[in-house]
């Protein structure tokens, strides 16, 4: 079984709420909520542990006013996961789900900045955190980086999870943009950058939108430039990935989605998860999709059952 760390630096309490028909202005009542251990590498390692029982670890800072909740709910899950505690709460996220127009729409409700106090009373918190990772790094065969970074963390942070990765030969997969990735790149290229199309554009100073050929053109320019897999996902719109200057497409699935929250997670739990097994880009590709898909006809997200 090959092992997977997930890590996760805005971990959420995510409240799923479902409604017959959600109106503005109106009083809505809910036909049903669920409540999740969330944010984008926990929903990855929640699937992850159902694509194979056992093979995920998972990492990340947790408010310690609500950090038992947050804990016991990924215990259920069998997230396997370790934490560091930080002043104040987790923060949480209300993704409401209107069941006859088909749309989600989240509300990120994050702990108020002022209740946090400076980034230097983090710094003890930081190296606890890092070292944690980096003791866990040694024990599994891939690391999935994903999500933004808080303010509260050094811009150091991310490149150095990616060096100390690629320094113990481990894979790994970013999933964060801007700075950080190139931060990270200047440190040492991630094994594999998932990014969405205006994510691409944006991070590497490029125009948006491109028409598909210059896409594809210059997500294999950039692949052959790092020596890397690139992957960028578009929504409904097929999947392009380059494995040093080599593309590949894989065609979405069309269908009516109930949830499209953590679908960009589940894509990265199943690429990770079949290219550790296999090696083989365009399988990994395929499974991905397939998780996605699966995600986005649940009501739960971060599930493909």
């Amino acid at each position: 079984m090959k092992k997977i760390l997930c890590i996760c630096f805005s971990p959420t309490l995510q409240k799923t709420i479902s409604f017959e028909n959600l109106q503005l202005a109106k009083v809505n009542r809910s036909k049903k909520y669920i409540v999740d251990a969330s944010g984008k590498a926990l929903n990855s390692a929640r699937i992850l542990n159902q694509l194979e029982n056992g093979c995920v670890k998972t990492i990340c800072p947790l408010g310690k006013e609500n950090a038992s909740f947050f804990a016991e709910l990924a215990e259920k899950d069998n997230l396997n996961l370790s934490y560091v505690e930080l002043p104040g709460f987790t923060r949480e996220c209300c993704t409401l789900l209107d069941r006859i127009n088909n749309t989600t729409t989240e509300l990120v409700i994050s702990e108020p900045a002022e209740n946090l106090g400076l980034p230097e009373n983090f710094k003890a918190p930081e190296k606890e955190l890092l070292d944690l990772i980096k003791k866990t790094i040694l024990e599994v065969d891939g690391v999935l980086l994903s999500g933004s970074r808080p303010a509260i963390w050094s811009n150091k942070i991310y490149p150095e999870i990616c060096k100390y990765a690629e320094e113990n030969k481990k894979i790994i997969l970013a999933d964060f943009i801007g700075e950080d990735l190139l931060n990270s790149i200047k440190e040492t290229v991630p094994t594999i950058i998932k990014i969405n199309d205006e994510e691409f554009c944006k991070t590497f100073d490029l125009n948006y939108p491109l028409s598909e050929d210059e896409l594809k053109n210059q997500i294999c320019k950039k692949s052959m430039e790092l020596s890397n897999i690139i992957i960028i996902t578009r929504g409904e719109k097929s999947t392009f990935g380059s494995c040093k200057g080599s593309l590949i497409e894989v065609q979405s699935e069309k269908l009516i989605p109930v949830n499209t929250t953590a679908c960009g997670d589940s894509f990265n739990s199943g690429f990770i998860y079949e290219y550790l097994n296999t090696g083989n880009l365009n399988s990994a590709m395929k499974k991905g999709t397939w998780c996605a898909a699966c995600n986005a006809k649940k009501e739960r997200p971060g599930t493909i059952y």
